[in-house]
């Protein structure tokens, strides 16, 4: 059952990768696009910054969490890395609980945000709700939670995930 949970949890990094990268190179398609109908053909659209703020909320919520599996996220372990291992282990273990915390908070008023925004429409967009825009919050909460969850109960993902894959050497 480990290894059934580990290989999905590798699958859902995997998504949550290309999610966020498909962001960034729209975004930064888009955004020039945006600068050159402003300034060369003196006709701003309307659509590029809004979607730009759109996707980068995407990207922060779903790449948070693929940053937290990879342990690539802002930690600062300078404290931890000098406990002895008992309590260097018990410092995880806080760490795994405050994220938890967080992430369900994110999963449950993100919930309830996109309930009540549901019904109102973006002016640049006015086919899409507002509801959907916040989606990432609870998405991106229970992305997190999963992956603390495969931390806590399974471990750090192993040698032969994704995540730690040595480069590719050009020899």
């Amino acid at each position: 059952m480990k290894a059934a949970y580990a290989r999905a949890m590798e699958a859902l990094y995997f998504l949550c990768a290309i999610v966020a990268g498909g962001c960034l190179v729209i975004v930064t398609l888009i955004i020039p696009y945006g600068v050159f109908t402003r300034y060369v053909l003196n006709s701003a659209s309307s659509w590029p910054e809004p979607l730009a703020v759109l996707l980068v909320v995407l990207f922060t919520f779903i790449a948070g969490a693929a940053c937290y599996r990879a342990s690539v996220h802002i930690a600062v372990t300078m404290v931890v890395d000098a406990l002895p291992p008992l309590q260097a282990r018990i410092a995880r273990y806080a760490r795994d609980l405050v994220m938890a915390a967080i992430s369900l908070f994110a999963v449950i008023w993100g919930i309830k945000l996109v309930q009540v925004t549901w019904g109102n429409t973006i002016g640049e967009f006015p086919f899409l709700s507002v509801g959907v825009t916040y989606l990432p919050i609870p998405i991106g909460g229970l992305i997190t939670l999963l992956f603390i969850i495969e931390q806590v109960w399974i471990g750090p993902p192993g040698e032969d995930s994704v995540v730690h894959r040595e480069p590719v050497s050009a020899d």
